[in-house]
């Protein structure tokens, strides 16, 4: 698959932004390097016409560049670095020395391009919410896997049944793997946009995505949930905090932890209803 490449010149303020907008566009990756944002997305699926509006409402231009796909790997383990959440779960590439000392759980993925370096605030929150609750025995829907890391975690933290899905081939393939490595067999993963055709109910559902695909889903996401329930979401930037809420409120879910890194937050929900 040959992708568009966008590098655009920007503040750390206006970065946050930008990968909320892209995101939203289309963009399945991300590299910040320094005062640089570069984003990735399908060459079948830029639109430079949105992407020229969207650099001129916050003032900022861009270069665009063709990546096929042979170079993507390279691109990415480049760039990629490792994650560590306290002691707790620590993620690296396999071209990576293991860490040390090793955290209680250690996730080994291949850095393909379902994996943006921007996204790790709301990975890490979303590892830290995962780090206080009992997954052991567990049913887990995690909805938008990308690379797997959140589903490859809740199979080592003893959850029984993990399903996952996202709207991306690459992804699902790319998960497929890291999922083979990690020895993590319990996580069932496949392909699909929407949440209609699923008939199982769960303990647990984790969704790190961005604002309009949390909003639009809300109330599907809360289908998935049994009574008491818990539902773990980032990707929110902090002046979508309000929408989020009013959207779970609606949908009979309670706020019970909210975590802010850089500008993003995740969130811990209960199902009451």
């Amino acid at each position: 698959m040959t992708h568009t490449a966008i590098t655009i010149t920007c503040t750390n303020e206006i970065k946050d932004i930008l990968i909320a907008e892209l995101s939203e566009k289309g963009f399945d990756g991300f590299e910040e390097q320094g005062a640089t944002l570069v984003a990735y997305i399908p060459e079948n699926n830029f639109d430079e016409g949105a992407v020229k509006a969207l650099t001129t409402t916050y003032g900022v231009t861009y270069t665009s560049e063709r990546v096929e796909q042979e170079n993507w790997n390279a691109v990415w383990e480049s760039n990629f670095q490792p994650v560590q959440v306290d002691s707790f779960c620590g993620i690296r590439a396999s071209f990576h020395e293991p860490f040390d000392p090793a955290p209680l759980h250690e996730i080994v993925i291949t850095p393909k391009m379902s994996f943006g370096t921007g996204h790790h605030a709301t990975t890490a929150s979303m590892i830290k919410l995962m780090q206080g609750i009992d997954f052991r025995g567990k049913k887990v829907f995690d909805f938008g896997t990308g690379t797997g890391i959140l589903a490859i975690l809740a199979a080592k933290m003893g959850a029984a049944v993990i399903d996952a899905i996202d709207i991306d081939t690459w992804s699902v393939e790319n998960t497929k793997e890291n999922i083979d490595n990690n020895n993590a067999l319990a996580v069932k993963v496949w392909q699909s946009d929407t949440l209609k055709n699923i008939r199982n109910t769960y303990h647990i559902v984790l969704a790190n995505i961005n604002r309009n695909i949390l909003l639009e889903f809300m109330a599907d996401m809360r289908s998935l949930l049994e009574r008491n329930g818990i539902l773990l979401l980032s990707g929110i930037l902090k002046e979508d905090e309000t929408a989020i809420l009013e959207a779970a409120r609606k949908n009979g879910l309670v706020l019970e932890t909210v975590l802010d890194k850089d500008n993003w937050l995740a969130m811990k929900l209960l199902a009451r209803k």
